[in-house]
């Protein structure tokens, strides 16, 4: 009893596809069937072809003209079609019945891309709306008691275990723990925060308990907010979409005036005999069917986009392989995108008597009992090293760790927390500490017993390839590069310097990056975001071209986007922007080629000089060679 089920649901969500698969199969029978003179089987079979892949055309096209008053191209290719098989069947040239069918598979096979297009807005929502949990645990009347988080109040008190993602926006009552917020904020680093603190929906706590104060309504949080963002981003739609929009109206109004007037006005004028007339007015709908136009562009298109799969280039549809190829600005994200997103240690720097491998020894084998991300970068560094476990190990939140090692006390924290327990803190270490610091990056004081024994810098490790793949797009023409991040003024500075980015917004949220891409577009028109948190979704659907990392990318991300790198692999942007320039030279020289076609087959049509046959043979003619032309792009 599944079965048909589930067939029953492909049906309807791939209606497109499967209409153009009985569309092409019915075609193929109806032809095998008058190859061998079985014309009744044929014309049962053709109409049938005709019905199923037109449907869709038809409607739309009858749509637009009664509601909208307007002719578009949907409409004159099934009028073409409809006039190729008349004719045939008036002149007894069965061939033409197969012209028309193929004219309306090919806008079946359009419709059915089109429509896989659409659902990608639907999907990026459902991934956003999957971050934040269902229900909340609200503490009531000194009970803990799961509801919905469309029931939360404000006022209501909910309470956060370790490991579970934040339900909603609010204030902490009591507690402290570190919260992973780059995937909201952009922060490289987890946050530490205790009572008072703000926490945003969507965020990760760490090892500590919350009891937190919902301050706002549920659909007010960040999150929710973000959501809406990404909604409103991607149903507006680009000026070069309308300006499309413009183009295939006005073409068909052309094209079927013109058509009237071929088939009513040559008897008047030239005296031509009414069948002439009619005959070339129907060879005149199907020569200048646009079908040359359409093979001159999805062809290429597809070409380009099969390429840069191999490539690890992932395009979502062709419109966006054209639009990289004429971005004049790039945005980019910092935390996971120019950097690796994983914090490491950067350097470490030690006193006299001690090596670096004894700093990191003593600092890791107390870091070793915590769970707090610094200390996991530490104990990864010192793997190597033969550690000696500490005992009677103390973390003092936000300040720092102690323990005993080999009957010394270790002391791993921050400047002031060290501070109390050696004797001074050496002028040079300070003065190393402060500039690591003002280069963005997290230090680490290690001391055993009263003397300081050295500095760890902690910091995100900027992608050996960001700075070499800045330089190439600046070298392809890209007029405008810069960095958006969540992240202080300090570190950024630091990563854009690495990386030779001289345009840096900081410490922004997710609306923040979203006005920036819209600056961006007044002053360049086409612009790109790189990206890969919940972050940058709204940014990434604004952007006119959106580019998300394949392996650090969360869902939402990789949704949005418009192109993703499948291997983090930022060079790739690059190379997709020449293969977006190669696939605009050759849509134009197709362009020029199907436009060609057409108009030499409209003056032979007027002059007498073609007949239906041979104008279905230079239209499909047309149309293959624009085709082959546009499989350069596989090479």
């Amino acid at each position: 009893m599944l079965y048909p089920q589930r067939l029953g649901q492909f049906t309807k969500e791939h209606a497109d596809t499967v209409a153009a698969l009985l569309c092409g199969l019915l075609l193929f029978l109806g032809w095998f069937a008058l190859h061998l003179g079985w014309l009744g089987f044929a014309f049962l079979l053709l109409p049938a072809a005709y019905v199923i892949g037109g449907y869709e055309s038809a409607r739309e096209g009858l749509t637009t003209l009664f509601k909208e008053k307007e002719l578009d191209v949907d409409l004159l290719m099934i009028v073409a079609a409809i006039g190729a098989a008349s004719l045939g069947l008036w002149r007894r040239e069965y061939h033409l019945i197969i012209d028309g069918a193929i004219l309306i598979l090919i806008f079946a096979i359009s419709g059915a891309l089109e429509g896989y297009a659409m659902q990608r807005t639907e999907r990026s929502i459902r991934s956003l709306m999957s971050l934040t949990p269902d229900t909340a645990r609200v503490l009531l009347q000194g009970r803990e008691e799961e509801i919905p988080i469309s029931q939360l109040k404000v006022g209501d008190e909910i309470v956060v275990k370790p490991g579970e993602l934040i339900p909603t926006d609010g204030i902490i009552l009591s507690g402290y723990s570190t919260l992973n917020q780059a995937a909201i904020t952009g922060e490289s680093l987890p946050v530490e925060k205790t009572v008072g603190a703000e926490v945003f929906a969507g965020t990760l706590n760490g090892y500590g308990a919350l009891q937190i104060k919902v301050h706002k309504p549920a659909q007010s949080s960040l999150i929710q907010r973000v959501i809406r963002l990404v909604e409103q981003a991607q149903t507006e739609e680009p000026p070069s979409q309308e300006f499309i929009d413009r183009f295939e109206k006005g073409y068909a109004k052309i094209i079927v005036v013109a058509g009237i007037l071929l088939a009513t006005l040559p008897p008047f004028l030239w005296g031509w005999d009414w069948e002439t007339t009619i005959y070339r007015a129907l060879t005149f709908l199907v020569v200048a069917s646009p079908c040359a136009l359409m093979a001159a562009i999805m062809p290429t298109l597809l070409s380009g986009i099969a390429n840069g799969a191999r490539q690890g280039i992932l395009f979502k549809n062709g419109a966006q392989l054209e639009k990289i190829g004429k971005v004049r600005a790039i945005a980019f994200d910092k935390t996971g995108t120019l950097t690796t997103g994983q914090v490491q240690v950067f350097q470490v720097v030690s006193v006299s008597e001690y090596t670096q491998a004894d700093v990191l020894k003593a600092a890791a084998s107390v870091e070793s009992y915590s769970e707090h991300p610094i200390g996991k970068a530490i104990v990864q560094a010192a793997g190597d090293l033969d550690l000696v476990g500490a005992i009677q190990v103390q973390a003092i939140p936000g300040q720092g760790i102690v323990g005993i090692a080999q009957e010394q006390q270790i002391i791993v924290g921050n400047a002031v927390f060290v501070q109390q327990y050696v004797t001074n803190l050496p002028e040079k270490l300070r003065e190393i500490a402060q500039s690591w610091e003002q280069a963005g990056k997290t230090v680490v004081w290690v001391a055993r017993g009263v003397e300081v024994m050295g500095v760890i810098a902690i910091a995100d490790q900027v992608r050996s390839q960001a700075a070499a793949t800045i330089t190439r797009l600046k070298k392809l023409g890209v007029e405008q590069i810069v960095m958006l991040t969540g992240d202080n003024q300090e570190t950024a500075h630091s990563v854009a310097k690495a990386v030779g980015i001289d345009q840096v917004y900081a410490q922004l949220l997710p609306e923040d990056k979203l006005d920036v891409i819209r600056r961006l577009q007044q002053q360049y028109q086409t612009v790109a975001m790189v990206g890969d948190g919940i972050n940058d979704a709204p940014a990434l659907a604004q952007a006119s071209l959106g580019i998300a990392m394949g392996i650090s990318g969360s869902d939402v991300a990789l949704e949005t986007a418009d192109i993703v790198l499948m291997a983090d692999k930022l060079e790739k942007i690059a190379v997709a922007m020449h293969l977006g320039r190669r696939s605009q030279l050759i849509v134009k020289q197709n362009i020029v080629v199907a436009l060609g076609f057409i108009l030499l087959l409209l003056v032979g049509n007027f002059l007498g000089n073609i007949n239906l046959p041979i104008g279905v043979i230079g239209h499909e003619g047309s149309t293959v060679l624009v085709t082959l032309s546009g499989l350069r792009l596989l090479k």
